[in-house]
């Protein structure tokens, strides 16, 4: 994503392309051997895709960018307050640069979001480029994957931690920690994008897409709920309860809503789908 020109033939298309949903960023923690593995290839590629869409696709009039909440959200604020803090789209995380160098993985890949975004809306207003950008910002991303790996080991970061926190577990292990505990399905995130090429309105925003808060005992609650092969392996913790603290912070969702319109689908549906997937993968594992 780094290399000189590297979209420059991905982006001339006959016909000529009119829109580029822009999703490539690094999120495999195995597989970084540096901090700056996250941050060079997200603000790099970014600009890059940028550049080589004003230099030959000058046809293209919007540019979705898919960023993260983790742009948005300090992490070193406390998870609880009163009242709770509602995060919008004029949020933006306080990392700085050199923080992200010398930090933990999970610092550098937020702030890999955080500068990538930046890069992107200040390429638009130094560059005065042909098309718009719209920046769209979800939390945790949960959901089956359209192409399931075929090894456990290939799972993605973020399905990767069900599998490791919740499907293969004990009943009787601790409930795991809530971690971020924000999030939206993968399926709606993707119909969020559709809708933010074909919106006129959505041109110019920063549009956080998120569908809910979950508790870790909620998702524990959902899978053995839902699923009779974890009755024995995900935690069972106590049932019907919340270990999420109370005024523990959200998002505001008024944009995705009044602008393109989203529904969620119900949690029920995004964590027993997700969870059948991994269960298959690790048969074929």
């Amino acid at each position: 994503m780094t290399a000189p020109h590297a979209f420059d033939a991905a982006v001339r298309s006959t016909p000529p392309l009119t829109a580029v949903i822009h999703q490539a960023s690094p999120f495999f923690f195995a597989n970084i051997a540096s901090n700056a593995d996250f941050l060079d290839p997200a603000i790099n590629g970014t600009t890059a895709l940028l550049r080589a869409i004003k230099a030959h696709a000058p046809s293209v009039r919007r540019v979705i960018y898919t960023s993260s909440c983790a742009a948005v959200f300090d992490f070193d604020a406390p998870v609880a307050s009163n009242p709770a803090r509602i995060y919008t789209a004029q949020d933006w995380n306080p990392i700085t640069y050199a923080q992200a160098l010398t930090g933990t993985k999970a610092d550098a890949y937020r702030a890999s979001k955080k500068f990538a975004e930046l890069a992107a809306w200040k390429f638009v207003e130094e560059e005065n480029p042909g098309f718009d950008l719209v920046s769209i910002n979800p939390p945790m991303i949960w959901g089956p994957a359209v192409r399931a790996s075929k090894r456990i080991a290939d799972v993605n970061e973020s399905n990767a931690r069900i599998y490791a926190q919740f499907v293969n577990s004990r009943k009787e292990a601790a409930v795991p920690d809530n971690g971020l505990h924000l999030y939206v399905d993968v399926r709606d995130l993707a119909v969020a994008h559709v809708r933010a090429v074909t919106e006129p309105r959505a041109g110019g925003e920063r549009i956080i897409v998120c569908a809910r808060a979950v508790s870790a005992q909620g998702i524990c609650d959902v899978l053995r709920g839902n699923i009779a092969e974890l009755g024995e392996r995900t935690p069972v913790g106590m049932p019907g309860t919340s270990s999420l603290p109370e005024g523990a912070f959200g998002v505001s969702s008024e944009k995705v809503e009044s602008i393109l319109g989203c529904v969620f689908r119900r949690q029920e549906e995004t964590f027993v789908e997700m969870g059948k997937q991994l269960l298959e993968i690790e048969a074929r594992s």
